[in-house]
């Protein structure tokens, strides 16, 4: 087997006890969305590009066509997220959005390879200030934010086999889910 599969091979064996948490994210997350909550997702860099596949899905559809559903990738306003950046510091881009679009209830779901990006901790801290729920996706754990979170999946292993893992868990996220609707 190629070295960068096996890598991923052996990291989704060490996650597989996660798929319980995960798929009850799923039915949880398909209460709120059912009850006209929203779902916010965050991240940086890849993680951002994973934070917006998991809200295409929603808004979308992933297997099933159903109603859409209110998912917000808070990366994805490029006007707002460059005048927080440039009014509040880049530190506080997300959170600003989480106090603007969250409400108590709804679900911000934080994508962090590191565990520690400041703007996606910063999110995390806002969500838990509004009453939203905080799920966090990371990388090896022990780290910031999933101590932060209400929730975390940490993945174990490098960034890009993080990220793969990632993926492999938002479209799990979105089976529970439709399954549960």
């Amino acid at each position: 087997m190629d070295a960068h599969l096996e890598k991923l091979w052996n990291t989704l064996e060490k996650v597989d006890d996660h798929a319980v948490t995960v798929r009850a994210w799923g039915g949880k997350l398909a209460g709120v969305l059912a009850a006209g909550g929203r779902l916010l997702a965050c991240g940086n860099g890849g993680s951002a590009a994973e934070a917006q596949h998991l809200t295409a899905e929603l808004v979308g559809r992933f297997r099933d066509d159903r109603q859409p559903y209110a998912a917000i990738p808070l990366h994805g306003d490029g006007s707002s997220f460059t005048a927080i950046v440039n009014d509040f510091g880049a530190d506080e881009v997300y959170a600003r959005q989480v106090r603007a679009h969250g409400r108590p209830g709804d679900v911000l779901v934080c994508l962090s390879t590191s565990g520690g990006s400041r703007n996606v901790l910063a999110a995390a801290a806002a969500a838990q200030e509004s009453g939203l729920v905080a799920w966090a996706m990371t990388g090896p754990a022990p780290n910031p934010l999933a101590e932060l979170c209400d929730e975390a999946v940490a993945v174990p292993g490098e960034t890009a086999t993080v990220q793969e893992v990632h993926l492999a868990l938002i479209h799990l996220l979105c089976d529970a889910l439709e399954e549960a609707l």
